[in-house]
């Protein structure tokens, strides 16, 4: 089992809606809130399943990595259908949405 996940690239997040927020205080709760509005602009209850902060080096869930191709935070995500990934100033922030 691999011990390192790979580092998050732009390829690795199926069809993102990109969103740019001017902000220089953002932190993790105000990108938090801009997803989510976001994510209700596109369907009305999506649940939150992963995230991803890029400058805290922090994501959830924490989990130890188990594939090479994808960070587990997102694959985690991904497999429990994710289909909505809101990805803030070039994936500074990602945040996975299921869109019950």
């Amino acid at each position: 089992m691999p011990s390192e996940c790979p580092n998050l690239t732009r390829e690795m997040l199926p069809n993102p809606v990109d969103l740019r927020l001017e902000d220089q205080a953002l932190d993790f709760l105000k990108a938090k809130q801009a997803a989510e509005q976001r994510a209700r602009e596109i369907c009305p209850e999506p649940m939150l399943l992963a995230w991803f902060d890029k400058a805290a080096g922090r994501s959830s869930p924490d989990i130890v990595c188990c594939r090479e191709d994808l960070p587990s935070w997102l694959a985690y995500g991904l497999s429990r259908g994710g289909d909505l990934i809101i990805d803030i100033n070039a994936e500074e922030f990602v945040f996975v949405y299921r869109r019950d």
